[in-house]
């Protein structure tokens, strides 16, 4: 049984603290050698099997063209705003060097000409030479990602620092090299989100040793947590951004959940038990809190595999790795150093606890309790409210016309948007399989042009081995443009199935840009299946915990408000504009595409922590009383302040990384703060006593049918309480009376 398991558990790390802790120090230091000596780098893949995008990719790989690898983009312009390439002898003689020098950096494999196109006067026809001659692009090519490394772009970046300095050119670069090894700066937010929790610990706690506990213990968990991505990397795909999310999750709940127990022991302590027995029961009651909640974010993230897309099931493995590691280390080291830390655990600080009677909770909830049906109906329209922008979601990926307006990636963007136009910073790549219908790439070529979406057409040559060419579109509007997609649709369901009518040819349309927009239509795709399969999965563990239907019921309902609460603030301020500049934001951007299906892994499950531990006290008090109503107050009282303390720890942790520079951190960072304040305030304090005031005793209805058909995952723990009111007490699930 999980409570007496943990209970022993407890008693073990306090008996073997040496033990336990030398044991975790061992497998840290083989992890993060192993990690060291055989991890992998991680890897912004987009690769999702059976996309028309990734057909298009395919197809431009095995014809060898070059263009299935990445590409970066080095925008270049006369410092003198007066001078152009066709009249600055100097100018192109300086543009020359360039291009020569970029087409001399390890692993290019191509670059475009511009320097050619003004030699042989084609420059005002060029697709690399803008139309007044001010802006050339030099589109180098490099292998596919997995031929890369980060070193690549580093080259990239001094080359361009070394040619601009003491040139008449200004140069800027960006493109798919910059956005595929993009350095992350969450150590900012890391920094900020951990001296913010301190704060909060010590406020809480008022005890210097009870505040470095549950820091320590999260910090100690991302290294290992972190570390074993690397080696996951050697087995499954992980994105660049898994170590920067496992280490947004990995601090707020290691912390929280550090919180849970050492709470719950100083309660037990100020109780008058000895620390060794405190320490046992903490470990088999909160820590069975922390096991179940730690499980359901696990499984939630790791539901994510049934996107079907690759980067995403590899960064719900990792995410969940280091929630493993958190539980893991809570109902284990934790214990270890508590019982080493004795009676200290209160000294060195303001001597108070963080878990008292609550008295001014009581006071709140009792008003709520009184008026719960005003508060319920009034707090459900505003969180629908809140709600509503989300059904205005777009999803897409931000591009470098998002970035801040002193980067290098967002002036090459610029630059080129001034010079070629809108779509060239979006072009789409079309792969024809000619299957022996060479004159197919020109009928197409001539049908693409005559869109009006489409501003020009470039055509390769047929590759003679294959029979494989492809069609260089750029589209008359920006990549961000909803009109871009549009484009995009009309192109695959009408102008290639009616232009190849009849013909054997085939051609799939590809590019970053429509990479990224057919990801997020499989996410979209599947994520009715994954809520599903999440909400399903949660009532059942829920139902089991509490035997009771309506209450895991009302938990996955009300869930689901500050959830859609989340996305419907990030629709206001990243699609709509509210706000934006207060994060940072220089300009409105889509919701990248994977974003929701990931917060809602990860949401579903933080919130369930807030739900577990509330409830379970709620569950306390009244098998002891039998009195609902009261049971709700006392319950909900004696955790109030834990919950509001750990959901301040948890934001933040999360509002840390909104001083990010990239878009997506930011979105995972104000998503997650967020729905944590609007959980831990609006739905826990106030529509959780609310409704089940109003649900009264059939909170915790389970049929007799269903009662005994469940299987008991709990029972009362007769090894730990010294007495019968206290061994119903610390048992966390009875059956119902």
């Amino acid at each position: 049984m999980i409570s007496q398991g943990l209970y022993r558990l407890g008693h073990f790390s306090t008996r073997r603290p040496w033990v336990v802790m030398g044991s975790w120090l061992v497998l840290a230091i083989v992890v993060v050698g192993a990690a060291g000596a055989f991890g992998k780098g991680f890897q912004d893949s987009f690769r999702v099997p059976g996309l028309d995008s990734q057909k298009a990719n395919d197809l431009l790989s095995t014809a060898g063209t070059g263009q299935e690898g990445l590409t970066a983009q080095i925008v270049v312009t006369p410092l003198d705003e007066k001078a152009t390439f066709l009249d600055s002898a100097q100018a192109r003689s300086a543009l020359a060097q360039v291009q020569a020098g970029a087409a001399a950096l390890p692993n290019v494999v191509g670059i475009s000409d511009p320097a050619g196109a003004l030699t042989d006067g084609s420059a005002t026809s060029s697709d690399v030479v803008s139309a007044d001659g001010r802006v050339a692009l030099l589109r180098v090519q490099y292998p596919t990602l997995d031929a890369l490394t980060a070193d690549d772009l580093a080259n990239l970046k001094a080359f361009v620092d070394q040619a601009s300095a003491g040139s008449v050119l200004r140069i800027e670069a960006g493109g798919d090299l910059y956005f595929s090894f993009a350095e992350s700066a969450a150590g900012v937010g890391e920094a900020i989100g951990l001296l913010a929790a301190a704060i909060i610990l010590f406020l809480a706690f008022g005890s210097l040793i009870a505040t470095a506990l549950p820091i320590g213990m999260a910090v100690f968990g991302l290294i290992i947590g972190i570390s074993s991505m690397s080696l996951l990397a050697r087995f499954m795909e992980v994105p660049s951004w898994g170590p920067i999310l496992g280490v947004m999750i990995g601090l707020g709940v290691g912390i929280d959940y550090a919180l849970i127990v050492v709470t719950r022991h100083r309660g037990y302590l100020a109780e008058g038990l000895d620390v060794r027995e405190s320490v046992a029961r903490a470990t088999g009651t909160a820590g069975r809190s922390v096991v179940v909640a730690g499980g359901i974010v696990m499984v939630s993230v790791l539901g994510l595999a049934v996107a079907g897309v690759p980067f995403m099931t590899g960064g719900g493995v990792a995410v969940a790795i280091v929630v493993a590691f958190m539980v893991a280390i809570s109902v284990t080291l934790l214990p270890a150093l508590l019982g080493l830390s004795g009676h200290a655990i209160n000294r060195f600080g303001m001597r108070r606890s963080i878990e008292t009677d609550g008295h001014r909770w009581s006071t709140w909830i009792r008003h709520v309790t009184r008026h719960a049906g005003v508060y319920a109906v009034g707090v459900t329209v505003l969180l629908l409210a809140l709600a509503a922008p989300a059904l205005a979601l777009r999803a897409g990926v931000p591009d470098d016309g998002a970035l801040p307006a002193d980067r290098t990636e967002r002036q090459a963007y610029d630059l080129l948007a001034q010079g070629f136009g809108p779509g060239v910073n979006g072009p789409l790549i079309i792969a024809i399989d000619t299957v022996g219908d060479q004159a197919a790439v020109e009928q197409l070529r001539d049908a693409v042009t005559a869109d009006a979406g489409v501003a020009s057409v470039d055509a390769s040559a047929i590759d003679e081995r294959t029979g494989i060419a492809s069609l260089v579109v750029i589209p008359a509007t920006g990549p961000q443009d909803a009109a871009t997609e549009q484009t995009v649709d009309r192109l695959r369901s009408d102008v290639i199935p009616a232009t190849l009518d009849g013909s054997s040819a085939r051609a799939y349309i590809g590019g970053r840009q429509v990479n990224f927009s057919d990801v997020g239509q499989r996410v979209n795709d599947r994520l009715p299946l994954f809520v599903g399969a999440v909400l399903a999965l949660s009532f059942v563990l829920l139902m089991l915990i509490f035997r009771s239907v309506l209450v895991p019921l009302k938990a996955v309902v009300l869930n689901l408000l500050s959830i859609g609460a989340a996305y419907g603030v990030m629709v206001m301020v990243f699609q709509w504009g509210w706000g934006a500049d207060l994060i940072g934001l220089t300009s409105t951007v889509p919701i990248v595409s994977f974003i929701p299906m990931f917060m809602f892994a990860i949401l579903f499950g933080l919130s369930m922590d807030y739900e577990v531990f509330l409830l379970s006290r709620v569950r306390e008090e009244y098998v002891l009383s039998g009195d609902n109503d009261e049971s709700v107050v006392k319950g909900i009282a004696s955790t109030g302040r834990v919950i509001t303390s750990a959901a301040l720890i948890m934001i933040a942790v999360f509002l840390g990384f909104v001083t990010g520079q990239d878009a997506a951190t930011k979105m995972f960072g104000l998503g997650l703060a967020t729905a944590i304040f609007v959980d831990a305030t609006l739905v826990r304090m106030v529509l959780v006593p609310a409704t089940m005031k109003l649900l009264g005793d059939a909170n915790w209805w389970l049929p007799g049918w269903l009662d005994r058909l469940l299987p008991r995952i709990d029972a009362e723990d007769s090894s730990a309480p010294a007495s019968k009111e206290r061994e119903t007490t610390e048992s966390l699930t009875t059956s119902s009376s």
